[in-house]
């Protein structure tokens, strides 16, 4: 949603052309980049006012120098306050604390600043999606997904993979039978309450716009109304496999390792993986037909999957001279997805590419294969993940959120796959990205550089007969460097970078020996990845057994889980269930990777 370093449109019906156009809705929001945290620092009302407040109690967030975080919070429990989300972005931490003690809290040492977390405002106590051009109950219309709808075509049967963050069972994501979780692969797959969940808060918007529905929704669903919320392919079935921790902290091994387990787990009983969603990409600076992550994707589009990766942040990747896409959209085998934005309206005409969405240099460079939805997009908020408390700016009501960026835009493309797959099961993946491009309408004011075919549209695909279309590119062959791959973000975990040609264990990889294996479709072995156990070998019910991580990592700590136990988390619950426990202690990382460019 907001990042690009690794972890990322809009077209109106055929019978809308022309005939119909939406005013603007509400002012546009400004958008941001996914590292900065803006902070509306009122504390000076806060304080006059506090001598009246008495006993009531309110929200803050505080910020440390370095390294003075414990202190800081031991301060907040003096005061009779209680500590809850550590921010590390910005050296701090959320709290709630008496009324009364804010101005004594400001005051003292080691405190930067002492902010009343007032900023924390819906966009709207009375949202309304059938007005909001950029809800899902629009987007699916325009792009032509609710024309599948009416046709039969939901998804049903197609189970889309989303190696993100992971998934929180909020509404919309908690119907019975609509996630299976693989692997959870990330640091936090030691700490028993957090495993499988999004504590980030990317993963669940990603997948709600890729197949959510509520449950009260009821096929074929463009009857059901605009506050029902429905992602692109309704009946599809998310598998997630978590990767990223609360700050999106991932490796490029991890999300490897991931990509390689979908491959070989794709078609298990009751599994039918046709979709691989990648809203990431890094800056690589290595050809594709060198670097490991594009193989391991590239490997998996010959499988049979579609693999759809986000183009990329245009600023991050030129700050970064890396190619113009990101890794793994650069390689040409797979849809790489810019992004697309309606500008407030449901005609075609005034569609734009979005200011961030990446593109190529010049013209016979990697560009997208074409543009999708991915501005200022209604998605389903995780309360209190990473991003709910770092970006109130995002925030529609109690229930949505709202972000930009080509992660967004992967998702989307990843719906109207599953759409695709549902109406014509024996398509190749070859077949699918021609059909799609074949369909996309040009963007008269852009040129093929940014825009690729142009942008999505679905409906022309209900009558295009499938084409006999086979890519040929120079293939690539994996055996580049793993550090090459992660252009310039590193994990961190206790002050040490996680560099070279080793994973998270500290064990070193063979890329070259890696590669034969993805391309025999055996890198795993039970639950075992480059000598590693990651995880566990075996189904239980709707999710992949876990796994002791008792070894090493590439910082010399262990990875028992006792070592994830100390950290906390504020307690929020959703449909029925709640954060039990601890949370969130995080290892170091800016969220680049994560395609998105701002929320809001």
């Amino acid at each position: 949603m907001i990042y690009d370093r690794s972890w990322g449109g809009t077209v109106a019906l055929a019978r809308s052309w022309g005939a119909r156009r939406r005013q603007a809705f509400g002012t546009r929001f400004t958008a941001l980049a996914i590292a900065s945290l803006v902070v509306v620092a009122t504390g000076g009302v806060a304080r006059s006012a506090a001598a009246a407040l008495g006993n009531l109690r309110m929200s803050v967030i505080v910020r440390t120098l370095a390294g003075d975080g414990t202190p800081a919070e031991q301060a907040v429990r003096g005061l009779g306050g209680t500590v809850g989300l550590r921010l590390g972005i910005i050296d701090g931490f959320s709290a709630t604390i008496p009324a009364a003690a804010l101005t004594t809290l400001q005051t003292m040492p080691g405190i930067v600043s002492v902010s009343p977390n007032t900023h924390l405002r819906p966009e709207s106590a009375n949202y309304d999606p059938s007005t909001d051009v950029n809800s899902m109950d629009s987007t699916t219309q325009y792009t032509g997904a609710q024309d599948f709808w009416s046709a039969g075509y939901t998804g049903a049967g197609v189970d889309v993979a989303v190696i993100d963050s992971g998934v929180a069972p909020v509404d919309g994501m908690s119907a019975a039978g609509k996630v299976v979780y693989g692997p959870d692969l990330s640091l936090e797959s030691q700490a028993p309450n957090l495993t499988n969940l999004d504590t980030f808060g990317h993963g669940t918007f990603i997948s709600g716009l890729i197949a959510g529905r509520d449950d009260e929704a009821t096929a074929p669903y463009q009857s059901d109304p605009a506050s029902m919320y429905r992602g692109m392919a309704p009946d599809a079935r998310i598998v997630s496999i978590k990767v990223a921790t609360a700050d999106g902290g991932t490796d490029v091994s991890q999300v490897i390792a991931a990509i390689d387990w979908v491959v070989q787990h794709a078609h298990d009983t009751g599994m039918n993986i046709r979709v691989l969603n990648l809203s990431y990409g890094t800056n690589s600076s290595q050809s594709y037909v060198s670097d490991p992550l594009a193989y391991a994707a590239e490997a998996a589009w010959k499988s049979g999957i579609v693999v759809v990766a986000s183009a990329g942040n245009l600023g991050f990747q030129r700050s970064h001279g890396s190619p113009a896409l990101a890794n793994p959209a650069f390689d040409p085998y797979i849809i790489a997805v810019g992004s697309s934005d309606s500008e407030g309206t449901q005609t075609v005409v005034d569609d734009t590419v979005s200011k961030f969405s990446a593109g190529a240099k010049w013209g016979n460079a990697r560009a997208p294969d074409f543009v999708a939805p991915g501005a200022h997009l209604q998605g389903l908020r995780v309360p209190n993940s990473y991003i709910d408390a770092n970006h109130p700016e995002g925030m529609i009501d109690a229930r949505y959120f709202r972000g930009s960026g080509t992660s967004q835009s992967a998702a989307i493309v990843s719906g109207a796959v599953a759409l695709l797959l549902s109406k014509n099961p024996s398509l190749a993946p070859d077949q699918v990205k021609k059909m799609l491009q074949n369909g996309a309408y040009k963007l008269s004011s852009f040129n093929a550089l940014v825009q690729g075919a142009g942008e999505l549209r679905m409906t022309p695909l209900l009558s295009m007969a499938a084409p006999n279309f086979t890519q040929s590119f120079l293939n690539a062959t994996g055996t580049g460097l793993l550090e090459l791959a992660r252009g310039t973000d590193h994990l961190t975990r206790d002050g040490v970078v996680l560099r070279g040609e080793q994973d998270i264990f500290g064990h070193l990889v063979d890329d070259p020996a890696i590669a034969l294996l993805e391309s025999a479709g055996s890198s795993w072995s039970g639950g075992d990845w480059n000598g590693d156990t990651w995880t566990g070998s075996s189904w239980s019910g709707s999710s992949w057994s876990g796994s002791s991580w008792s070894g090493s990592s590439w910082s010399g700590s262990s990875w028992s889980g006792s070592s994830w136990s100390g950290a906390s988390w504020s307690g929020s619950s959703w449909s029925g269930s709640s954060w039990s426990g601890s949370s969130w202690s995080g290892s170091s990382w800016s969220g680049q990777s994560w395609s998105n460019s701002s929320w809001g």
